[in-house]
């Protein structure tokens, strides 16, 4: 696939006049969890657009959000090691032999950091002069304007261009509409990095998919993931549900109770038990795994349960995971191994303890030896690694896999049933226009 596949109203990197000019790019680097980076592959993944601009004479700041750290009842934001970039600073320093400065700014104890000071100058002035690689932002959501509503939004966003020539999103996980994806567009000529190109082209697979289709989707929670799941049911020939989802799903299918299954979510997801009793899309795995506690594999306190005993109002503990012997199920088996497209934005179970379900899917999805193979990123990824590092090297090299930087952006796209409907790559689009309306 080329960059002529993808919508011409979309700004590259490679239109951009770079030389001699200070790059602002936002990454998706939200890899560190207490303080340390948990699988650098969404690092890799962008060193291509990072290396390019270098070559080409431009000069890095780059900035990231890591974790969630404003409060959203009480409004406050916390700022702390544990949502630091200085992992990725670290990392970045051993992987490409060159300095990257992390600026230290004021922090206010409950509203993070509200300006980008002036003592951010003196280290441009030394990425001018080459006396350092790169500028690598405090966590962008530390900052009081990131996810503002009012006047600090346009603040910060107006300080974060000061710093740049030319703006680079290559953030394809990073699909909200905050400053440091999308205002920030308002203010600087922006484009489309290597990554962001690459993942768009590879949703391909999964918006027009080569049939049959079947889709693997997991969540902790039903009602978050209720519009592109109706989405998502609508494209696949199959549907395969994990997770808090499935539990959902068999209790309003059932009539049982399971604990962690809020009434609500049942009866939301009656509406999929109604469409799937005519399209029969959805595909049972037959046993899964009950356990009475959630403090993890207590001997005594867990057991398979099959979904061919359940009977309206039996009530039952958290249902942690899908007992593997699913995957040989002649129905399930028949249904992975027909695939032509495989999409996975799932973890089966509860890990690290409810492991198995999650391992013998990727190895059951693996023996099917044709079929494009699409993980979205995050958990799905980490899983993965975690539970079959043999397995993930190999796939890391293998045409028929591709692994997605940003599983949710996967699925906000499948909802919104375009990528270029998301708002930081319509952003992209509309700074492209008012560019050439400029010109």
């Amino acid at each position: 696939m080329t960059s002529q596949e993808l919508d011409p109203r979309l700004p590259l990197i490679q239109d951009a006049d770079l030389h001699d000019k200070v790059v602002l790019v936002r990454v998706d680097h939200n890899v560190v969890k207490e303080g340390v980076v948990t699988d650098p592959y969404r690092i890799d993944a962008t060193l291509g657009t990072l290396y390019n601009i270098v070559e080409r004479g431009g000069r890095l700041i780059l900035m990231t959000h890591v974790g969630r750290t404003l409060d959203k009842k009480t409004g406050q934001i916390k700022v702390s090691d544990d949502t630091s970039v200085q992992p990725v600073v670290e990392y970045l320093e051993r992987k490409l032999f060159t300095k990257f400065v992390t600026p230290v700014f004021p922090v206010d104890p409950e509203r993070g950091i509200r300006e980008i000071d002036t003592s951010i100058n003196w280290h441009i002035r030394d990425l001018r002069a080459h006396r350092i690689g790169g500028v690598y932002l405090p966590n962008t959501r530390w900052f009081e304007g990131e996810e503002a509503k009012d006047e600090k939004r346009e603040r910060f966003a107006v300080q974060l261009a000061g710093l740049a020539d030319i703006f680079i999103n290559d953030a394809f996980g990073s699909w909200q509409p905050h400053v440091s994806t999308i205002d920030i567009t308002k203010h600087l000529p922006s484009f489309a990095g290597f990554l962001m190109q690459k993942e768009i082209l590879n949703l391909r697979h999964v918006l027009e998919p080569e049939r049959p289709f079947v889709a693997v989707v997991a969540g902790a929670k039903y009602d978050t993931k209720i519009g592109p799941l109706n989405q998502i049911y609508q494209k696949v020939d199959h549907l395969i549900l994990g997770g808090v989802i499935y539990n959902t799903f068999l209790c309003a299918k059932y009539g049982i109770r399971v604990k962690g299954v809020s009434e609500a979510d049942i009866n939301a997801a009656k509406i999929l038990v109604e469409q799937d009793a005519k399209a029969a899309k959805i595909i049972e795995l037959p046993v899964v795994v009950e356990s009475e506690t959630l403090d993890g594999r207590v001997e005594g306190k867990y057991r398979k349960r099959k979904t061919r005993d359940f009977r309206a109002g039996e009530q039952y503990g958290f249902f942690l995971d899908v007992a593997p012997e699913s995957f040989d199920a002649k129905g399930v088996t028949e249904v992975i191994g027909s695939a032509k497209t495989i999409f996975v934005n799932a973890v089966m179970g509860l890990t690290p303890h409810f492991y198995e379900g999650s391992e013998k899917l990727d190895r059951t999805i693996d023996r099917n030896r044709k079929a494009q193979k699409l993980y979205g990123g995050g958990d799905t990824l980490q899983e993965f690694k975690n539970l079959s590092p043999g397995l993930y090297l190999a796939a890391m090299d293998n045409a028929l896999y591709y692994f997605f930087t940003g599983g949710g952006t996967v699925l906000k796209a499948i909802e919104e049933e375009t990528p270029y409907e998301l708002k930081p790559i319509k952003a992209l689009i509309e700074n492209a226009k008012t560019l050439k309306l400029r010109g």
